[in-house]
């Protein structure tokens, strides 16, 4: 009697010290800001990851080009008699060698046949320009080819005036072509023009332009980030990973502890560039930031995964929902709680035994009167004398 009447204290000192014991949750901020997938979700949508790191940081100028070839690098193919074509070896966007026969030129002069010479290009590299067909006459004035080395180019960038006093020969620019959007390219500062545009306020920058593989060709649109100064142990990311809008930036940093977890930062920023973002607070050296797919992740919502499910899977054991773990006093307190839900309570205990009692009380006095005889009372009549 005395543990039926202990059970529901031991129950409610459990409850009580698994209150007091119990760690700190994860905070509703946190939980909120956690998108968590499963291996899948993190496949479809293409997550990649960085670590945040001190840099040298470049602070760089925007302008616009395009690409141009180096007038001492073309040559022209021409005749010094004149003749008519009768072969062609080379045509336009084919690339030749110095040397390289290219043409057949028969002469004016008699003969049976009439004597013919080979035109050999000058110098090598792409036919950019071509005037020849079978049987076409020529004239010694005549252009008949044009071969542009291209393994060097010019990229022009036009640059607003303001800024030209900032940018010194030798100084570098990262380009990119519209044409080409899986490359960048170095250039390297030469000289500026010998004159402004009046009408649009800039001046033409010349940048020599590496092209060993003949990729980057005349009049291609380029876009210009040319590096105006430099800055050492500066915290930046990619500028792919940076989210929001101008008043409320944040990136996903990926959570150190769950699998395919990301965590939404608020993070400050400093200057930008055409490739990093100098952030000021917000990010430790070391975290792994989210570049490719960090669009994505602000649209997944929670996830596909719970907090609890992803807290038991990485620690191999039990949570609460909001992300605690259970502890010894919550187990406990369940455990009694459970039994004593099975325990019948001691009112339902002497209510049964009080029941049994008056059945049986009712059972044993209908037995008793069945056995007892039955006397009916005898009057005799007075004698009368």
């Amino acid at each position: 009697m005395n543990r039926l009447f202990l059970r529901p204290l031991l129950c409610t000192l459990a409850i009580s010290a698994a209150t007091v014991s119990t760690p700190a949750a994860v905070s509703p901020e946190k939980a909120a800001a956690t998108v968590i997938l499963d291996e899948t979700g993190v496949n479809n949508l293409k997550i990649a990851t960085v670590e945040a790191e001190e840099t040298v940081f470049e602070q760089t100028a925007f302008a616009l080009g395009r690409i141009q070839p180096i007038p001492e690098h073309r040559a022209v193919v021409s005749s010094r008699i004149p003749g008519r074509i009768i072969e062609i070896k080379s045509i336009l966007g084919t690339v030749v060698q110095a040397g390289t026969e290219v043409l057949r030129l028969e002469s004016r002069q008699p003969g049976d046949p009439p004597p013919s010479i080979w035109l050999k290009a000058p110098a090598g590299g792409l036919v950019t320009k071509s005037d020849t067909r079978l049987g076409e006459p020529v004239d010694p004035d005549k252009v008949l080819m044009e071969i542009t080395d291209l393994s060097q180019v010019h990229a022009v960038a036009r640059v607003p005036e303001h800024l030209a006093g900032r940018i010194q020969p030798g100084c570098t620019a990262h380009i990119r072509v519209s044409a080409l959007p899986n490359e960048s390219f170095e250039g390297t500062l030469l000289r500026f023009a010998t004159s402004a545009d009046r009408a649009t306020g800039t001046i033409d920058a010349l940048f020599a332009l590496a092209n060993p593989t003949l990729s980057l060709r005349p009049d291609m649109r380029a876009e210009f980030s040319i590096v105006l100064g430099r800055r050492e142990n500066v915290m930046s990311i990619p500028r792919s990973a940076l989210q929001g809008d101008a008043a409320s930036r944040f990136v996903y940093v990926k959570d150190y502890e769950l699998p395919f977890a990301f965590v939404k930062v608020p993070v400050q920023t400093g200057a930008i560039n055409d490739r990093f973002v100098e952030i000021t607070s917000g990010l430790l050296a070391g975290d792994e930031v989210v570049t490719t797919g960090a669009y994505s992740l602000a649209f997944a919502g929670r996830g596909s995964v719970s907090l609890k499910a992803a807290l038991d899977a990485a620690h191999g054991h039990e949570h609460n929902e909001d992300g605690s773990e259970v502890t010894a006093g919550q187990k406990t307190a369940s455990t009694a709680t459970a039994q004593s839900t099975t325990t019948p309570s001691l009112l339902t205990l002497l209510s049964l035994a009080s029941n049994a009692l008056l059945l049986a009380l009712l059972i044993a006095s209908k037995r008793s009167a069945q056995l007892t005889p039955t006397h009916t009372p005898h009057f005799s009549e007075p004698e009368i004398r």
